[in-house]
């Protein structure tokens, strides 16, 4: 039996790395790499390394995003169609995997209303200890303080891990990568593409582009709406992160964001 542990560059996986690191003997740690993550997801994986004193082996699907979007005939991966998940994060694990039996240790919060699961193939069986263990925010917040890695350092402005370009961001975060990493927003809008013959927009974002996005009037009312809604929320919600995160907007994918 083999016990592989899939981080992502987010503070859930990396607290339950730390958690489990003296728990389970032989603990492989992995990271499913598109080679579109944020700058600030390899640092935070290379410092989790120090602390667990182990390699994270870094899979990747060999071919790349810009070649299944070619595939894929342009159309960008959606919450209804997450073809970036599949092809590069799913399908590099579970060809390192094979048919090897595997226990998949997995990030979910005994606070967090959710199932999980990083892959369906009958040899993997996933357990979550957090949950086995009753443990929830303040407890994974702990565990990273005391590590001495704390939280990733893009929390300040985007809630999770995943890719620069995810279409799960909301219009804050997009802002945040904008002021943050102006030429990674640069070349998320260059995804962008507009179909002349079908009137077609394939955008991030449902209902504007990110070059319109991006105009300093749009960039004004967003934070303003934001400063807003955090007021509302003032009571039960601290910071940007936590706010984002309790939202009931569709989840996103486990295994780019645990």
């Amino acid at each position: 039996m083999r016990h592989i542990l899939c981080v992502s560059g987010g503070k859930d996986s990396a607290a339950l790395a730390i958690y489990m690191r003296d728990k389970v003997p032989g603990m492989e740690y992995v990271f499913c790499d598109t080679e579109k993550e944020l700058p600030e997801t390899y640092e935070y994986l290379a410092r989790l390394e120090g602390i667990l004193g182990k390699t994270i082996v870094t899979l990747k699907d060999g071919r790349g995003f810009d070649h299944w979007l070619e595939i894929f005939r342009g159309y960008l991966p959606s919450s209804r169609m997450r073809w970036c998940t599949r092809h590069l994060k799913l399908h590099p694990f579970e060809r390192y995997v094979g048919d090897s039996a595997v226990t998949s240790y997995v990030g979910i919060r005994a606070d967090e209303d959710r199932e999980g699961y990083i892959s369906t193939k009958p040899n993997i069986k996933a357990l979550f200890p957090f949950k086995e263990d009753g443990l929830g925010y303040p407890d994974i917040v702990r565990i990273l303080e005391e590590s001495g890695i704390g939280m990733p350092q893009y929390r300040t402005w985007r809630s999770r891990s995943g890719c620069f370009f995810c279409f799960f961001q909301q219009k804050i975060e997009w802002v945040g990568l904008l002021e943050h990493h102006p030429h990674l927003f640069e070349l998320a809008s260059q995804y962008e593409k507009y179909d002349e013959s079908s009137g077609r927009r394939f955008t991030w974002c449902d209902n504007e582009s990110l070059e319109e996005l991006s105009r300093p009037e749009r960039v004004a009312t967003i934070k303003t709406e934001h400063a807003r809604r955090m007021e509302r929320n003032l009571v039960a919600h601290i910071t940007l992160a936590e706010i984002l995160e309790d939202d009931s907007w569709e989840r996103p994918c486990l295994v780019c964001t645990l």
